[in-house]
């Protein structure tokens, strides 16, 4: 049986299998849900790549109102205050959701989380696991409760096209793959696409993050928000490979210093120096770039040689360059790294058309301003999945799905290059969808015509 033979009518999806769109798969639980991606889970999502952590006050000198105050001051003047005030309040709730769903967080020797600082943070607030691997620790527990949750389908290999629109709502969703089409009528979509990175060269994003959320989103005719505002982290490892890989904030959290090839200091007078906020980093690093100079995160004397233990994935970057960071400089640029700007939503991550929301980087929930807040963005995907999933169990019948008849014809095949309008070097990172294969994670597959076991079976 082909994916487009089995029917999914009326169930919520979910387009997006990062650690936004499972958590509000399995916050949804145990109404049925299809997640649908495009790729192996994790494998073209931003937060399995991430290393800080998450921001939330549950240090015994922290409060929300000092996340909030902390995130307001990032966000230079253009933050939703009540959207900063409604999630800084809710990220202890969401992390202790986190560790219930098996994300084993670092812990010191009395149980209570090992607490990082981070730039532009006033306290230590920010809980991490396996070091630096705290995005790839999360996606495994995701990855592992959504298999054991019968309620949720999850269809790998297919590419959602269009979001079917009907009286102002939406009412299906057309996705292509390379066993066919796949036409779904719904009512209730939830885009968790994550950002634009690949529209950059430079960015420490999976090369297959385009933005297609927004794209389907504005075809349907959602608003979008604040597209403009683009972070870039100041500390990308400036090597040859594209994505490029990040050099984590919390590595200046623990001491580090960012110097030239004189070894200079650049930062020192500057107010904040390297743990200033993101955007004023960046740019201090991008004009020492453009005067001539080569930049490098100095972390030889802070944290020095506890640095392979605290920060491995970091280590490992290093040392696939030659470098070890215990004893020589990293070098480092600036890279694109998270879009603030997306789909306008609601407090519960509902869109300007009917039954569609929006969580995680594809969503713009005023949070963030103009410039994000350090690990906030983990925090935000987390403590939305729950607003989003608690407002679709609320809104069940808020578009009713078309019948299958009323649907029109799903395309069978990608759009040619001829038909897109995306820039030539864009076509030259994006994966060939035609190389894909729909998988399942719910078994492997008893047959070729066979890509998902269903839980009835």
């Amino acid at each position: 049986m082909t994916p487009a033979a089995m029917s999914f009518d009326g169930r919520a999806v979910v387009i997006g299998g990062g650690m936004a769109g499972l958590m509000t798969a399995l916050a949804l639980a145990p109404m049925p849900v299809l997640v649908l991606a495009r790729a192996p889970l994790g494998q073209e999502a931003s937060s399995a790549w991430a290393q800080g952590g998450l921001a939330a006050a549950v240090g015994a000198d922290d409060s929300p109102a000092l996340h909030a105050a902390d995130t307001l001051a990032a966000g230079d003047g253009l933050c939703d205050a009540a959207a900063v005030d409604r999630i800084t309040a809710a990220a202890p709730q969401a992390i202790a959701g986190l560790a219930r769903l098996g994300v084993r967080f670092d812990r010191g020797p009395d149980g209570a989380f090992s607490l990082g600082l981070e730039a532009a943070h006033g306290r230590h607030r920010i809980v991490h696991a396996s070091g630096d691997g705290t995005g790839r620790e999360i996606m495994r527990a995701l990855d592992a409760a959504a298999a054991r949750t019968r309620s949720i389908d999850i269809l790998t290999g297919f590419e959602v096209r269009r979001l079917i629109v009907a009286d102002g709502g939406i009412a299906g969703v057309v996705a292509a793959g390379p066993t066919g089409a796949l036409t779904i009528p719904t009512g209730r979509v939830v885009i968790a696409t994550g950002g634009i990175g690949g529209l950059f060269r430079d960015s420490t994003n999976p090369a297959g993050s385009f933005g297609q959320g927004l794209a389907l989103a504005l075809r349907a005719g959602a608003a979008i928000a604040d597209p403009e505002f683009v972070q870039f982290h100041p500390t990308a490892f400036d090597g040859p490979e594209r994505p490029m890989s990040l050099v984590s904030e919390a590595v200046r959290g623990e001491g580090a210093i960012l110097i030239d090839e004189t070894g200079r200091r650049f930062m020192a007078g500057m107010d904040g120096a390297e743990l200033a906020p993101r955007d004023v980093v960046a740019r201090a690093v991008w004009r020492h770039l453009a005067a001539g100079h080569k930049v490098f995160l100095d972390a030889r004397e802070r944290p020095g040689a506890r640095f392979a233990a605290r920060f491995p994935a970091i280590t490992a970057i290093c040392r696939r360059a030659g470098i070890d960071p215990a004893l020589q400089p990293i070098p480092i640029r600036p890279a694109e790294h998270y879009h603030m700007g997306g789909i306008a939503v609601d407090a519960g991550g509902r869109s300007t058309v009917g039954g569609l929301w929006a969580v995680g980087e594809a969503a713009a929930t005023g949070l963030h301003g103009a410039n994000r807040l350090a690990s906030n963005s983990l925090t935000e995907a987390a403590v939305g999945a729950g607003a989003v999933a608690a407002s679709l169990a609320a809104s069940p019948a808020a578009c009713r799905p078309l019948k299958p008849a009323a649907l029109p014809p799903a395309p069978d095949r990608a759009p040619s290059a001829r038909s897109c309008r995306a820039p030539p070097e864009c076509c030259a990172t994006a994966p060939d969808w035609k190389a894909r294969s729909p998988t399942s994670r719910r078994s492997p597959p008893a047959t070729a015509q066979r890509p998902i076991r269903r839980w009835s079976d």
